[in-house]
């Protein structure tokens, strides 16, 4: 999401945050309506260079579970499901690493070799489990598809068509104003994200454009009706696998998280890399759309969203 330098920020009036809501390195930004009421900033992009936060510096978002069922509309033929995103053992942080290490991040049937070789945790379809190895292979599915690259593909055929011209997929490969990721304020390298992590939170974003990625799921033209409709249904309940406090009758649609807060309807999802972690927020009934994401991986979230829901409904 968003750390970038102080060159170019807007007027310093819209991102006033008097309830100091953006207490953490990272940003924060919300929409109503598609008009920014909060556009928050805080701490260090980069220590070493002391580069601020800021509206413009890329923070891996974890996107990449929502943009790969957004590519279902323009796959031909494209699959409705992640494949065994309900029953396959989950590529944590420590499976990335071991991938990465026996395979060196860059040999992709090497990695579907290995999420072939671990057992399911059970019967598809009977439980809900996390899985970015099913987003993995679903992104391995559209690149035999559609023909192409998945981050050309991805960029072309969604983010363009979002307008998100200061989005990116995969690695950083020299970009400039990408955040450095933290663990406890000491740096940290993130895992490979061609490879590795494709489909699976390889989208990185800045705070104003993850809050209208998100927005644009909801009410924009990046989704049919019917494929709206079908990537917000609840399809499985998560139950103890994902506890909030925020948020009761947690349910999982495609790529999303659902349920309710403060009574109202709420869309989300979280997601972390090495050294960072990002939340967005969606609420159909306010029109309201939430970015916030930190780029240290230490950072808890969902307390921020509670007070920005606290003051804006």
């Amino acid at each position: 999401m968003s750390c970038r330098s102080a060159v170019g920020w807007p007027d310093r009036r819209l991102m006033a945050d008097p309830g100091g809501l953006a207490d953490f390195p990272g940003a924060l930004v919300a929409l109503r309506g598609g008009t920014r009421v909060i556009e928050s900033y805080s701490g260090l992009a980069d220590h070493q260079t002391g580069e601020p936060c800021g509206p413009g510096n890329s923070v891996p978002a974890r996107v990449g579970q929502q943009t790969v069922h957004g590519c279902r509309q323009y796959a031909p033929g494209g699959t409705r499901r992640a494949v065994g995103d309900r029953s396959h053992r989950p590529l944590d942080q420590t499976d990335a690493a071991v991938v990465e290490r026996h395979y060196g991040g860059v040999e992709p049937e090497r990695e579907i070799t290995a999420f072939r070789s671990r057992e399911l945790l059970f019967p598809p379809g009977s439980r809900w489990r996390y899985s970015s190895p099913g987003y993995v292979v679903l992104a391995h599915i559209i690149e035999r598809t559609s023909g192409e690259a998945y981050a050309t593909f991805l960029t072309e055929r969604v983010l363009w068509h979002a307008h998100l011209d200061d989005t990116f997929v995969g690695n950083a490969h020299g970009r400039h104003r990408v955040a450095q990721g933290y663990s406890d304020g000491q740096p940290v390298d993130t895992f490979d994200l061609d490879v590795v992590g494709i489909g699976a939170g390889d989208v990185s974003s800045t705070g104003v454009e993850l809050a209208r990625w998100v927005r644009a799921l909801g009410s924009g033209p990046v989704l049919s009706e019917a494929s709206r409709r079908t990537m917000f249904t609840s399809h499985v309940a998560v139950g103890a696998e994902r506890t909030s406090s925020l948020v009761s009758d947690i349910h999982y649609g495609y790529g999303l998280l659902t349920g309710r807060t403060q009574g109202r309807p709420i869309v989300f999802h979280t997601g972390d890399n090495f050294g960072f972690k990002a939340m967005s927020v969606w609420l159909p009934e306010n029109d309201l759309a939430l970015a916030i994401s930190s780029n240290e991986e230490s950072t808890d979230l969902e307390p921020v969203v509670s007070r920005l829901l606290q003051k804006l409904l």
